[in-house]
């Protein structure tokens, strides 16, 4: 019994250091590659989040309040947005403004670049998106042809054109950052998810070609590349160590 017991005890010491270990090799030599190495208030006064109501986009709109940016959220149910923005104000003393805007249309960036016009704009989130309800044969998604239509709006289009409205702008001033969330599916093979995984490919491939034409302008782009992550866009409800 005791046998049993000192047995226990050692094995959650080992693995206790184990994952000691590990953290540490995350933190010191890992996360860091992956961190923009800048401080984010001199890339201007506001930042633009899409998808900001769940999610990474939420994470995104209060990490960038508080690096002391104010926050544009955008997405597309009123009612959450004025949720987020009340526990954001409530949270960090920093100013707010929303767009609700559903962008699986594409008749939405008129109204997007007239809100956005006059304000100095140094981070987009090209956060935004959507995927399959569930994994599925190609020819066998429900109502393919519009599905597909759909998420190209969301996935693809919005990453363009959210981008083509800021970017001006940054390049005038000659500082900012355009941030993409792409995902694991991009650069992994992904049978049953295929026109997601093909739309997070274009996200990715257009990141780290924009970041080269941008080279020297003062204007940084980054890609994110998340595997799983609990949100509703997953479908996970809870995190786990996968």
């Amino acid at each position: 019994m005791w046998d049993l017991i000192g047995k226990c005890a050692v094995s959650f010491i080992v693995a206790r250091l184990f994952f000691s270990l590990l953290k540490g090799i995350y933190s010191g030599l890992i996360a860091p590659v992956f961190r923009l190495n800048m401080n984010l208030r001199k890339t201007g006064k506001w930042a633009v989040v899409t998808g900001a109501t769940d999610g990474i986009g939420k994470a995104y709109a209060f990490e960038l309040a508080k690096a002391g940016l104010n926050v544009v959220l955008i997405s597309r149910t009123k009612a959450k947005l004025e949720t987020v923005e009340v526990e954001l104000k409530k949270t960090y003393p920093v100013e707010t403004k929303i767009i609700a805007v559903d962008f699986t249309s594409l008749d939405i960036y008129d109204t997007i670049a007239q809100e956005l016009k006059d304000l100095d704009i140094g981070v987009l989130v090209n956060n935004v998106g959507m995927s399959y309800d569930y994994p599925e044969y190609l020819t066998k998604v429900p109502n393919v042809e519009n599905f597909a239509n759909t998420l190209l709006n969301m996935n693809i289009h919005s990453v363009n054109r959210m981008t083509m409205i800021v970017l001006p702008g940054m390049e005038q001033r000659g500082r900012g950052v355009i941030i993409n969330i792409s995902s694991l599916s991009a650069i992994l093979p992904t049978p049953f998810l295929t026109i997601y995984a093909a739309t997070k490919a274009y996200v990715e491939s257009f990141s780290r070609n924009l970041d080269l034409e941008l080279s020297g302008t003062g204007v940084t782009v980054q890609c994110i590349i998340p595997g799983f992550v609990a949100t509703a866009l997953s479908g996970m409800k809870r995190s786990s160590l996968m």
